[in-house]
């Protein structure tokens, strides 16, 4: 068991030596860094302001549905800064 622990360790730090994002993540990156942050903090609020008109109009299911996108929302702006502002490979060659 300890074996394979070190194994796939040695094999993980083989793989990419230089550690630099792979070419998805890179597009990824790329795109996302150019969409303002506040944008993501007012779709989470748009869905929660949306959430709660349905769920006034007592459509609870769809109230639910659309209450649920703000997080997500949230933590696409979190990815967001620290692209914008850790991006490991913001200063590569």
């Amino acid at each position: 068991m300890e074996t394979s622990v070190n194994d796939l360790k040695n094999k993980a730090d083989k793989m990419n030596p230089q550690k630099t994002e792979g070419p998805v993540a890179a597009a990824i990156e790329e795109y996302t860094a150019r969409i303002p942050s506040d944008m993501y903090l007012w779709a989470a609020l748009g869905s929660m302001a949306v959430s709660a008109t349905l769920k006034v109009l007592r459509k609870d299911e769809e109230a639910l549905f659309v209450g649920q996108w703000a997080p997500s929302f949230l933590l696409l702006g979190v990815y967001n800064k620290l692209v914008k502002q850790l991006g490991k490979d913001k200063y590569r060659d």
